[in-house]
């Protein structure tokens, strides 16, 4: 794999490196951590210190100082968080909304003593018959890039731990996944402001688990929009109107639930979509303002998506219907959406990202795998995996944009339009390791057996040879 932007990935992640160092009080501690990073990108086996430190070649040195990375204050998670939101504010104007995307993860477990597992709801199981695992329960803020071509990417800014109360007892408060959700908007309002950005929107993402209680659209901060998925089944009123006697009233008559709009068929609009570099028929009203039960101040708007049927080689596919509230904003007396429903559900879409970020920090990158134990870095080990893998993809990003990643190296597939963490792996392996290109040193065996070891030994000295040109 050759591309002439290696040096330049290397150069960006280097150069965003650097604007951590602050984040570390000693030297030696940024170096020590800069070295484990390393250790990410060169591990085969499980994601662990100690394999990390044999990647690194440092099969004699003491392990204990790196394990202190974790279990003391050395690596400070938010410190990192605020430098690293800092650094996507420059790949967001200021006049268009800073777009979050707020998704509850579980890390699986295996130990019934580490601080922070419980028992909870194994999503690999089926609907009908739900089964349990041990885990740890976190919530993800990640930042979305900016749409190109129907395509954006997540970027963890903040892991934020949401443990039941029923979990095993570690130094972080129990709370729900819409508290933590809360928490983590609140944060990102707040870093926006303190950059100066009083007047820029903020556009979160989130589904059911957050959008059912009515304490989290209580708790919302001020220029703060939240897109949510709602129940076909929720119930919604008309604003009040009131006629001059007596207490007014909270709520206005009620309304269709969002399934009964499916009903109708006059008033749906449609609308040609970009997705992933495909083009997209939806058809979707937008009706409201509404009122909630239990949120008698926060006008809503629903968005109700009809279902989609289509073909893909040969087989056809279905869509279910998809319904959506999102947050009313006051104009000229007015409550009006806060952005054209066309964009609304453009982003809508994007939010499937935090569940590709799942995949791969997890399946992929090694997530949750490092042996730490205490109430600290059982915890921390878990925010540092997904901080590293923020400033990875924030490097890839600055290097190729969304698109213009390198060409896949097999003649069978010339990659997919937007570049994968995979080709981003191989990039930083290939720059680092400054290899040439591929040879071809495979041959099959022959049918003397009896030479196997020496077929062997020449096929391994000529990869070296080939290494070393």
């Amino acid at each position: 794999m050759k591309d002439s932007t290696f040096p330049t990935l290397l150069q960006n992640l280097f150069e965003l490196l650097e604007a951590f160092r602050p984040t570390f009080r000693q030297e030696r501690t940024f170096l020590r951590a800069f070295g484990l990073l390393l250790g990410e990108l060169f591990v085969f086996a499980r994601h662990t210190v100690t394999q990390e430190l044999l990647a690194l070649g440092l099969t004699d040195a003491d392990w204990s100082a790196w394990y202190r990375l974790f279990s003391r204050n050395r690596f400070q998670p938010e410190a990192a968080s605020r430098i690293l939101f800092r650094e996507t504010l420059q790949h967001v104007p200021a006049g268009q909304p800073y777009v979050v995307g707020a998704d509850g993860v579980q890390v699986p477990r295996h130990s019934l003593k580490m601080p922070g597992t419980s028992w909870l709801k194994a999503a690999g199981t089926a609907p009908f018959k739900p089964g349990i695992h041990r885990a740890q329960r976190f919530l993800n803020l990640s930042w979305l890039v900016p749409i190109q071509e129907g395509y954006s990417r997540a970027i963890p800014l903040r892991w934020l731990p949401a443990f039941p109360a029923k979990a095993v007892a570690a130094e972080e408060t129990p709370q729900k996944e819409w508290e933590a959700g809360l928490t983590g908007i609140s944060w990102v309002r707040q870093q926006l402001d303190n950059a100066g950005r009083h007047s820029q929107w903020l556009l979160a993402l989130v589904d059911g688990n957050f959008e059912r209680g009515v304490d989290f659209w209580k708790g919302l901060p001020e220029r703060t929009v939240v897109l949510g998925r709602t129940a076909r089944q929720r119930v919604l009123h008309e604003l009040p109107h009131y006629g001059g006697f007596g207490r007014p009233p909270d709520y206005g008559p009620r309304v269709k639930k969002p399934a009964e709009w499916l009903r109708e068929r006059q008033g749906w609009q449609i609308s040609q979509l970009v997705v992933r570099g495909r083009s997209r028929e939806m058809r979707y009203r937008v009706e409201g303002p509404y009122l909630r039960d239990g949120l008698p101040k926060q006008p809503l708007f629903l968005i109700v998506v009809k279902g989609m049927d289509r073909k893909v080689n040969g087989r056809r596919m279905q869509r279910k219907p998809a319904f959506y509230l999102v947050s009313a904003i006051q104009k000229r007396g007015k409550w009006v959406l806060p952005f054209p429903a066309e964009f609304l559900l453009a982003w809508a879409w994007q939010r499937w990202e935090l569940e590709v970020e799942h995949r791969e920090i997890k399946s992929g990158f090694g997530l949750g795998e490092k042996q730490c134990w205490n109430q600290r870095s059982a915890v921390v080990s878990v925010q540092w995996s997904a901080w590293v893998y923020a400033v990875l993809l924030l490097a890839g990003y600055r290097t190729w944009g969304l698109l213009q990643g390198p060409t896949s190296p097999g003649r069978w597939w010339r990659g997919a339009r937007r570049w994968s963490f995979n080709t981003l792996w191989r990039g930083y392996r290939a720059a680092l390791w400054s290899t040439p290109d591929f040879r071809a040193v495979w041959t099959v065996t022959g049918d003397n057996w009896l030479k196997k070891g020496d077929w062997m030994a020449g096929l391994w000295n000529s990869t070296l040879g080939a290494a070393r040109a």
